[in-house]
């Protein structure tokens, strides 16, 4: 093997990745006309043209993806012998990178991330917040977290959260001049805040009980797309929110908060971890599984 064109083929792949020559000089740690350079290189070396070169962005050609998928699993495999021999040292290194809705973010994750540092601190852990479920292979990730009910069956999945449960909740002020719905087709009468996925659509309100599911396309006057503020909006008396129940804890606590619909909200299965099956698991990534996991 030409041990130069290994080099500049880790180099054309983080070019792709980065979708930008400086990104992937940043990445690597390397001049930006070093990377050009093994580019270039490797181009005239194969006489192809592998990436196409504007000057807003970088993709690469026909060739280049040809050639780029190709080489992903071995780029994988050299990527986790090196990760392996880093485990020789008892204590896993290397990049993680991990796709992650907000609520996982906020509800599972941070409240342990600083522990997870101070265990792993030779780990580079990266959480890019994502709510549409994602490809983690075609986005570039080694796993993701996502709600077990939304998760593919191809995929390895390891439970990270407890169970969850919505809340349907109002401020004390606003139910002084409405009253509490008694079922969820009665939300058409009531202004609820409603939440906006990142991918453009508007949540439909789901609900259960006794068999029965209904999902209610609630309608208000306030459209938010973080849990925090529609949690805040509610307290401040601007409608009726449908939130997980560990965001409104406290004003529910308190009495700044009121509940409603509560029989129509089971509980169901909470965060997971999900990763593509491999011979053998980069060790970071065994590393935060286990960390992370339910009872770990």
């Amino acid at each position: 093997m030409n041990r130069t064109n290994l080099s500049q083929l880790a180099v054309l792949a983080t070019v792709a990745q980065c979708a930008s020559f400086r990104g992937a000089a940043r990445e690597l740690g390397i001049a930006p006309s070093a990377v050009s350079h093994a580019v270039s290189s490797l181009e005239a070396r194969l006489g192809v043209r592998l990436l196409a070169r504007s000057t807003r962005s970088v993709a690469p050609t026909e060739e280049g993806a040809q050639l780029l998928e190709r080489l992903r699993p071995a780029l994988s495999e050299i990527d986790l012998a090196l990760e392996t021999a880093a485990e020789s040292r008892d204590r896993p290194a290397g990049n993680l990178r991990l796709t992650v809705p907000r609520t996982a973010a906020h509800l599972t994750l941070t409240p342990r991330l600083g522990a997870f540092a101070a265990a792993y601190p030779d780990i580079v852990l990266e959480i890019v917040i994502e709510d549409r479920f994602t490809d983690v292979v075609e986005g570039g990730f080694d796993a993701g977290v996502r709600l077990g009910e939304s998760l593919q069956r191809d995929m390895i999945a390891v439970r990270i959260g407890p169970d969850l449960r919505g809340a349907v909740v109002a401020a004390p002020s606003y139910f002084a001049s409405m009253p509490k719905p008694r079922h969820p087709r009665e939300l058409a009468d009531h202004r609820c805040i409603r939440f906006r996925f990142s991918s453009g659509i508007l949540y439909r309100w789901e609900f259960e009980k006794d068999g029965e599911e209904i999902e209610i396309a609630a309608q208000g006057p306030l459209i938010l797309d973080e849990d925090h503020l529609i949690a805040q909006a509610a307290v401040d008396g601007a409608g009726l929110a449908f939130v997980f129940e560990p965001y409104v804890q406290a004003p529910l606590a308190d009495g700044r908060l009121i509940r409603v619909l509560e029989d129509w909200c089971p509980s169901f299965e909470g965060f997971f971890v999900y990763y593509p099956s491999r011979r053998q698991m980069r060790p970071a990534l065994r590393a935060f599984v286990d960390f992370f996991r339910v009872g770990g």
